[in-house]
């Protein structure tokens, strides 16, 4: 063995240092996640949340006037009137607003205007409802859709879905609503697309009910009796019964419920006809029955309220500066529709 080296006494051998450990690497830290934003809204699917969202009312005649709120003969919405609503058993209030009135030559809507309609949101909010804003006053077709109608009613509805989400904050997750071709039932089925969303399971689908509209809305006809207890067959319309109804809300829940996409009734409701003696009782039933029956089937029905409630041929249930309830009778039955 080769010496290292020599001294006193006798030698060793020599052996290579022991080398040092090499210093282990620091472990990479792991990424301290982002805070999720704050949205305030609930972990809800739309579905989930339609479930929630029991009967609801409509402010009709309002925000939507032409010639601003008050046009219409209702009184400015308050306070007091949402608080009402919700005392009523109501747990969802539509909104229908007009914007083109009160947008410039640009299109940009009036700052004034966009901090009414936030009031009057967050009157119904304060109020603990659910509150949802509906654009109208488009006019178009009412028959049956051509293809160029189907195709700009689906492309509306994608633009807006697209614009919404654009614009981020709690927009882009917020829960939206779309509609059918004229609201009508069938023509939804056939027809609409559901758009596409960057956000999963935060759409609904909305579908309107005034079947039949000799019963329901024209002020000019003599059909005054419906359903199972009409006892005048020339007084009601044969074949829009409660089995029709059943079966027009049995094709959205095939349709959307079904597959996870809820579906808003925004609206139904019949006339007060107090030229016919009995009439009320067919209302009543009217009503009660398309409540009922929407609910069962996965839908929100959201009760047409255009204001006017002593007077003939309308559907006002509360008094808009009081919040007094007009028709406690039909309130109760809507309102048991979805309990």
């Amino acid at each position: 063995l080769p010496l290292a080296g020599c001294g006193g006494g006798g030698a060793e051998a020599a052996l290579p240092p022991t080398p040092a450990p090499a210093p282990a690497p620091a472990p990479t830290p792991a990424p301290t996640p982002a805070p999720a934003p704050t949205t305030g809204m609930r972990d809800l699917t739309s579905l989930q949340l339609s479930r929630l969202m029991g009967s609801g009312w409509n402010l009709g005649n309002a925000l939507e006037a032409i010639g601003g709120e008050t046009a219409w003969g209702n009184p400015a919405t308050t306070q007091t009137l949402m608080n009402a609503i919700q005392v009523a058993g109501f747990k969802t209030v539509r909104i229908p607003v007009s914007w083109k009135q009160y947008a410039d030559a640009n299109d940009n809507i009036s700052a004034t205007w966009m901090t009414r309609v936030a009031e009057v949101v967050g009157f119904a909010q304060k109020a603990g409802l659910f509150a949802g804003t509906n654009e109208v006053m488009v006019e178009g077709d009412y028959g049956t859709p051509k293809a160029e109608h189907v195709t700009v009613q689906n492309g509306f509805n994608q633009a807006f879905v697209t614009a919404v989400r654009a614009t981020g904050g709690n927009n882009a997750v917020r829960h939206l609503v779309v509609q059918g071709f004229n609201t009508n039932i069938d023509h939804t089925v056939a027809f609409a697309v559901m758009p596409t969303d960057t956000t999963k399971n935060r759409l609904m689908m909305e579908v309107h009910y005034y079947d039949p509209y000799n019963f329901t809305l024209d002020e000019k006809s003599t059909i005054w009796q419906w359903g199972a207890g009409a006892t005048d067959a020339q007084a009601k319309v044969a074949g829009f019964d409660e089995a029709w109804a059943d079966a027009q809300f049995q094709k959205m829940k095939l349709a959307y419920v079904d597959k996870g996409i809820p579906v808003i009734l925004g609206e139904f409701g019949a006339i007060r006809r107090t030229e016919f003696p009995g009439a009320e009782v067919y209302r009543l039933a009217w009503n009660k029955h398309v409540a009922r029956s929407a609910w069962q089937r996965g839908l929100v029905p959201v009760y047409w309220d255009a204001g006017a409630a002593t007077e003939n041929h309308s559907m006002g249930l509360f008094n808009r500066t009081s919040g007094a309830q007009v028709y406690p009778e039909l309130i109760k039955a809507l309102v048991d529709a979805a309990s």
